[in-house]
């Protein structure tokens, strides 16, 4: 009596990135392994507390650092009419404004167009 493996694909030895089909009696057919496909990754989102901004303080911070005077930093936040003020009148304070509205940034007291407040640094 000979023991023989039942049918299915099994690993081939001399190719082990593919599979091929064991009929019972010989093998017939060939594909690329399950296990050799590419691994699926899950990439975790960054971690936001409820109620918080999905914008990136980090980005505002720097956005206000070198575009400030231009508004860009509050356009990026949402605050369409904090960055048409600030584009439009902000030169009139000689810099005194993007200057206060970075640190407000800085502070974690600014709030995107959504009123939600911008604290994460991701």
């Amino acid at each position: 009596m000979s023991m023989s493996a039942p049918p299915g694909w099994y690993v081939d030895p001399a190719h082990p990135g593919s599979e091929h089909w064991w009929d019972g009696t010989a093998y017939t057919q060939s594909r690329p392994a399950a296990s050799a496909a590419s691994p699926v990754l899950y990439v975790a989102a960054p971690y936001r507390p409820p109620g918080t901004s999905p914008k990136s303080r980090t980005v505002a911070t720097v956005l206000g650092f070198f575009l400030g005077g231009l508004g860009i930093d509050r356009f990026y936040l949402g605050n369409i009419g904090l960055g048409v003020a600030k584009l439009l009148v902000g030169w009139l304070t000689l810099g005194i404004w993007p200057f206060i509205d970075w640190i407000i940034i800085i502070a974690g007291a600014a709030h995107d167009g959504d009123g939600l407040p911008v604290v994460n640094w991701s």
